[in-house]
């Protein structure tokens, strides 16, 4: 067999999708491990907001029994600036994984990938903040881009995968679409798999009347884990607006930030300066009829209510809010917090090649990692 190679994997973040990448990771290590040539990926970093344990003799850590370790540790968390001064020293190739949600984190990509690191991350922020943030991120890693690098043949790579659709293959289809020279006039889909668990029951396609008011279907939604502790953070579709904005980036459009279109918000408007989200759910009832009003109208069109968004490319426009939808239409016919994305290109014409599947929960997002992990390893071996 021939001689072992390795590489480091440093993780920050070991919430929910961090927990179900490291299960996938320890899975993922065994194989490499029995491939010929055999690849050892060893982790020398687990971090979290206020723990962090370190390998400085570049040893891989025990991956069953890391978080136990962390859990357990009392030693003072050091600056993640000392971290990466000591991953910038590894004897190999050393590949990030950031697990949080973390703009501030986010911000140092560019230093990041300058120094060799590669990055794996479903980190919206990161390629939903500002333009500048997103051509500095990607003028600083070894991928090929359309903006110019001045470190290409040291920098980093650099996938994000997860950022759009958790584990569905969204980006990387889009990216295979652009890459075999294929135009794409118009992206449109269900993002969110709260507002499409949110909708299918408020409206469901077999039975549309059947569906509760819609302050009901929310308290429902939050119950089952479906929303975030504050319902307002997902109504207010910036979630979504996030995604929109990564997408159209990709496609070549230079939108600066994800309140730079149009992006309706299901918040009642007396509702906004609720002091917390138990105030906002315990109010929300005294404004379903608004709702309701949406519904019906829908309803007499033999239409379904869905919360969507769209980028029409030839147009130039991003959107997100409320479209209705015949009951055949793909969009309508979602089930449970499926998300559904449609690609209208050159080559298919007007029938979109269509993504489907579950768009949320902590294994599928920990796939879209790890199979961007596996993409940075072919590219380093």
């Amino acid at each position: 067999m021939s001689e072992t190679k390795r590489m480091f994997i440093a993780v920050v973040g070991v919430g929910g999708v961090g927990k179900a990448f490291l299960d996938q990771l320890d899975q993922l290590r065994e194989r490499l491990h029995k491939q010929d040539p055999p690849l050892e990926l060893n982790l020398i970093l687990v971090r979290r907001s206020n723990k962090q344990i370190l390998q400085k003799d570049w040893q891989t850590l025990d991956i069953p029994n890391v978080l136990a370790k962390l859990d357990s540790s009392d030693a003072p968390c050091p600056p993640f600036e000392e971290a990466l001064d000591h991953l910038t020293k590894a004897p190999g190739k050393v590949i990030l994984v950031d697990n949080t949600s973390s703009e501030a984190l986010a911000t140092t990509y560019p230093s990041i990938l300058q120094k060799g690191i590669s990055i794996i991350t479903p980190n919206k922020k990161a390629f939903s903040s500002t333009h500048d943030l997103w051509t500095s991120i990607f003028s600083s890693a070894a991928n090929p881009t359309p903006f110019p690098s001045q470190t290409r043949e040291t920098a980093g790579y650099i996938f994000h995968e997860s950022t759009v659709g958790a584990g569905l293959p969204v980006l990387s289809t889009l990216a295979d679409l652009l890459a075999t020279g294929d135009q794409v006039t118009k992206i449109e889909g269900v993002f969110s798999g709260t507002m499409s668990f949110l909708f299918n029951a408020f409206m469901p396609s077999l039975s549309p009347s059947e569906g509760g008011t819609f302050s009901a279907e929310v308290a429902k939604a939050k119950s089952l884990g479906y929303t975030e502790p504050d319902p307002r953070d997902d109504l207010n579709g910036l979630d979504v607006a996030r995604k929109l904005t990564i997408l159209a980036r990709l496609v070549g459009l230079p939108i600066s930030s994800p309140t730079a279109f149009p992006v309706q918000s299901l918040i009642p408007k007396e509702l906004e300066s609720c002091s917390s989200g138990d105030e906002f759910m315990q109010k929300l009832p005294d404004y379903d009829s608004r709702m309701t009003e949406l519904k019906t109208a829908a309803a007499k069109e033999g239409k379904l209510l869905r919360f969507v968004g769209s980028i029409d490319v030839t147009a130039d426009k991003v959107q997100v809010g409320l479209e209705k939808f015949e009951p055949s239409h793909p969009i309508a016919a979602l089930k449970g917090s499926d998300n559904i994305i449609n690609f209208y290109t050159r080559r298919y014409g007007s029938n979109p090649l269509i993504i489907q599947g579950a768009g949320a929960g902590a294994e599928v997002t920990a796939m879209g990692v790890t199979a961007d992990l596996l993409r940075v390893i072919r590219l380093l071996r």
